[in-house]
């Protein structure tokens, strides 16, 4: 429909009949591989943050010009997510839009939700196991390890508040990123699609609930290991982690559930059908 108009893509409205299509999909997968399949996704978000904590690990950058470039290198985790194929817990948010439409119950869709939540953790979780273990954060004089405290200790110290609408703003970006690959009908129309969005909500400091699953547990095997310390590092508890991560998701599932596949059900849900203006080159 949209080569009349010059373009490829597939139209916002054929992207939101696709978002209900996926739903019904992931919400019935088998529980082995939608387990499996969250694991990787814990793994690739982990991937992304592990990227991020490198560039922003060197002082020799400026605040912004690292942050966007970590924002960049981050966006590895979602790609992978969309191209590679996984279950993550924020993108699926989207599948309120298969509920509201009555194609999924709520019970499937409270299933995957739990489901992929405990998966991803699984694999965000076993990552930064693995890169404690691997003794990586040792790398650039210990520069990696203490950034990746300060990011926790951060992460830590905002209030339910803040770590709820800071999960509120991530998902919509998030949501959107996953929204516009889904547009595209090749690989590189999505990582065009995903970097954009993605690299603006780590530059902003917005949370993300699985790149926490990494983030934290990694912090807090280098607290307890006591291989680097940084101010404050005092708040980094694991009661805290737990409060950062119920406030994180919540904000998450707002954005993404509410902030775009509720909002975009609504405008899509009786649109009529899209009628091409006549053209004297198409065939009638």
């Amino acid at each position: 429909m949209n080569e009349i108009y010059g373009s490829d893509a597939f139209s916002p409205q054929q992207i939101a009949e696709r978002v209900q299509n996926v739903g019904v999909v992931k919400a019935r997968l088998a529980l082995r591989p939608m387990f499996m399949l969250s694991v990787l996704a814990g793994l690739f978000i982990g991937l992304g943050s592990l990227y991020f904590t490198l560039i922003v690990s060197d002082t020799t950058l400026g605040f912004a010009a690292g942050r966007v470039l970590g924002g960049l290198a981050f966006s590895l985790g979602l790609f992978l997510v969309v191209v590679a194929g996984a279950e993550l817990f924020t993108g699926n948010n989207l599948l309120v839009m298969a509920w509201a439409a009555g194609r999924i119950r709520l019970d499937e869709l409270a299933r995957n939700w739990c489901v992929v939540l405990v998966g991803n953790a699984v694999g965000a979780v076993g990552l930064a196991v693995l890169v404690f273990a691997s003794g990586h954060t040792a790398m650039n004089q210990n520069a990696i390890a203490v950034k990746t405290l300060q990011i926790a200790v951060a992460k830590c110290a905002l209030s339910p508040t803040d770590a709820f609408l800071r999960g509120v703003l991530c998902n919509i970006l998030v949501c959107l990123a996953v929204w516009m690959a889904l547009a595209g009908r090749s690989v590189v129309d999505k990582l065009a699609a995903i970097v954009l969005p993605v690299s603006a909500f780590v530059a902003a400091g917005f949370e993300h609930s699985v790149a926490n699953l990494y983030f934290l547990p990694l912090a807090l095997l280098m607290r307890w290991q006591g291989a680097a310390t940084v101010q404050g590092i005092e708040a980094l508890t694991v009661a805290a982690v737990g409060a950062n991560l119920l406030w994180v998701v919540l904000g998450n599932i707002v954005g993404g559930s509410v902030g775009v596949a509720a909002t975009y059900f609504v405008i899509y849900r009786e649109a009529p059908k899209p009628t091409p203006a006549a053209n004297p080159d198409l065939p009638a």
